[in-house]
């Protein structure tokens, strides 16, 4: 029956950093170093966790479907803007798609970048434009505008996953001035950077800027995203949405850890100075960015033989060669905890060859 399946999904997914912890544990290192997701090595909010429990009872019954107590604490933290969730920023990107996509709609993206965005495309039935970046990884946006004319949709990651890199509120700006779609803004990692451009919102009735419960605030196994839409866009992607998208949980602990702003302004310290660390004693070229993760230029290597190495030594980082766009001789590597941090430093050390 395998000839039921659409031509979109017998070619390979999501690439997981899968490949890496297998060697790392035949390689007899039961606990590696996990650099390899972009994760938040520390636990959630105790604020968020004691919420979490204190629903759970209340499971048997269906959560708010309009996520009231959630979108309130939203408001609270970021001001008076429109916002939406869904389970992950995966499930923001697959609603506004959903809203705006028709078989054969071209949709901008610019690469190298998160994979899912051409996968989600793919599956609405649209076909992803690939708009190359400049050498430093930035995005030029005249280039930016040229290339996705026509185009109903365009996605751009700010810090960009896995080059790190972010763009300014001026280029974002320009873009949105002179784009004739919407501009969906990945902001996953935007409390590592600090870079604002929420203003934007108030001025731009074509950008929707995403955000995610994952990173900073350590809620990544609960799958919370949300975003700042227009207000004139907002009714339509309730009439998308999936019903009942976070469950009474996930919608508890979110609202709680927005509440806790000390637990993320000290997680957001110690990843910059490990970032710090990471671009200072690492012996091959780090390139400059504002996430929870550095990308590292480890030429004339090629990204599988310097992951492999380094799962050897207990250490698992993500390779970059399924990022189209990036030539092979890139990784990625999260921060971690501290001894996670340290063991990186030292394999990366040891296996270094100019």
């Amino acid at each position: 029956m395998k000839h039921l399946i659409r031509k979109e999904f017998l070619e390979e997914g999501y690439v997981f950093a899968t490949r890496a912890a297998d060697i790392a544990r035949a390689a007899g290192h039961t606990r590696p170093a996990r650099l390899a997701s972009n994760e938040n090595p520390y636990p959630p909010s105790s604020k968020a966790i004691k919420a979490a429990a204190d629903v759970l009872p209340t499971a048997n019954r269906y959560p708010d479907e309009t996520n009231r107590e959630f979108i309130a604490a939203l408001k609270k933290r970021h001001g008076d803007y429109q916002f939406v969730a869904s389970v992950g920023m995966d499930g923001i990107i697959d609603t506004i798609l959903r809203t705006l996509i028709s078989d054969g709609d071209r949709v901008a993206v610019a690469t190298p970048t998160y994979s899912y965005y051409g996968l989600a495309v793919r599956a609405q039935g649209g076909v992803a434009i690939s708009v190359p970046r400049k050498d430093d990884f930035s995005v030029d946006p005249a280039v930016f505008c040229r290339e996705a004319a026509g185009t109903k949709l365009a996605f751009l990651c700010t810090p960009n996953n896995p080059t790190g890199s972010t763009e300014t509120p001026k280029t974002i700006a320009n873009i949105c001035e002179n784009y004739d779609g919407i501009l969906f803004l990945d902001c996953a990692y935007i409390e590592f950077d600090g870079t604002d451009y929420r203003p934007l919102m108030k001025k731009y009735d074509n950008l929707i800027i995403g955000r995610t419960m994952s990173k900073a605030y350590s809620l990544a196994g609960l799958r919370v995203g949300y975003a700042f839409v227009p207000e004139w866009y907002e009714p339509f992607y309730h009439r998308a949405a999936t019903p009942f998208t976070l469950n009474v949980v996930s919608q508890a602990a979110a609202t709680a850890a927005l509440r806790d702003t000390v637990h993320v302004k000290t997680i957001v310290s110690v990843v910059q100075e490990w970032r710090q660390r990471f671009i200072d004693e690492c012996p091959y070229p780090v390139v400059p960015g504002g996430a929870n993760f550095v990308m590292i230029d480890v030429a004339p290597h090629t990204a599988e033989d310097v992951v492999t190495e380094l799962a050897q030594k207990g250490v698992v980082v993500r390779s970059c060669a399924s990022f189209p766009g990036l030539p092979n001789h890139y990784i990625r590597v999260s921060i971690g905890e501290p001894w996670e941090n340290e063991a990186f430093i030292t394999a990366i050390g040891e296996i270094y060859q100019p």
